[in-house]
């Protein structure tokens, strides 16, 4: 089954990674519609997407090809990005929900939602030696990816980068780091989640990428 909704979505990711003013709010507990809480340290800098989303969704409907791919980048929200250091790591948190989309997802689809992501990073960056895993936080399952590699618009600016994706009863959720250094890949891993009700826990488990995907 082709994935036309995260292929193309993930070139949203990739401009606003560095430049973008900070947000005025101080918290940094993202609590979603979706059901789901994110927080990290309060040393992290929240960046305000929102008034760059209208031209990034314009630019990706530009090479949109069917209908149900444009639809999904209408629907993609960036409701969290946070940064920190120089040269900055990267925190992002992508959802789509189904009253928007207009069909749903179930833990079958999980790996199919992985991959389109994965495949949609290619678009604007470079990954190398990726490795792959599934896991469970309470009631929910995830799918897992790490790898090494750089932005294609500037190559020198190397990154490492983790996905993590879950389905949620009315939505998915994606969380992206893009890193510079082991520090900020434990904060994105042990960033405290709360998936609709279940109890509070890290991201991703140390042992996530020991599991291998169904």
């Amino acid at each position: 089954m082709k994935n036309p909704i995260f292929a193309a979505l993930l070139v949203l990711c990739a401009a606003p990674l560095i430049g973008q003013a900070p947000a005025t709010a101080t918290t940094k507990t993202l609590t979603d519609p979706l059901g789901f809480s994110y927080s990290l340290p309060a040393d992290w800098e929240l960046l305000d997407m929102q008034p760059a989303l209208p031209a990034e969704r314009q630019q990706v409907e530009k090479d949109a090809t069917s209908a149900e791919e444009k639809r999904g980048v209408e629907c993609t929200q960036v409701p969290f990005l946070a940064r920190r250091g120089n040269p900055p790591s990267v925190i992002e948190v992508l959802t789509i929900s189904y009253d928007c989309l207009g069909q749903k997802y179930t833990d079958k689809d999980l790996p199919y939602i992985g991959t389109g992501v994965s495949g949609g990073l290619k678009q604007g960056f470079n990954v190398i030696d990726p490795v792959y895993g599934a896991y469970t936080l309470g009631s929910h399952s995830l799918w897992i990816e790490r790898a090494m590699g750089n932005f294609i618009s500037n190559p020198d600016e190397k990154r490492e980068l983790e996905v993590v994706c879950a389905i949620l009863k009315n939505g998915v959720a994606c969380w992206m780091t893009f890193v510079t250094d082991d520090a900020a890949l434990k904060v994105f891993e042990e960033g405290q989640v709360v998936l609709e009700g279940d109890a509070p826990t890290a991201l991703v488990p140390p042992d996530a990428l020991k599991r291998k995907p169904q």
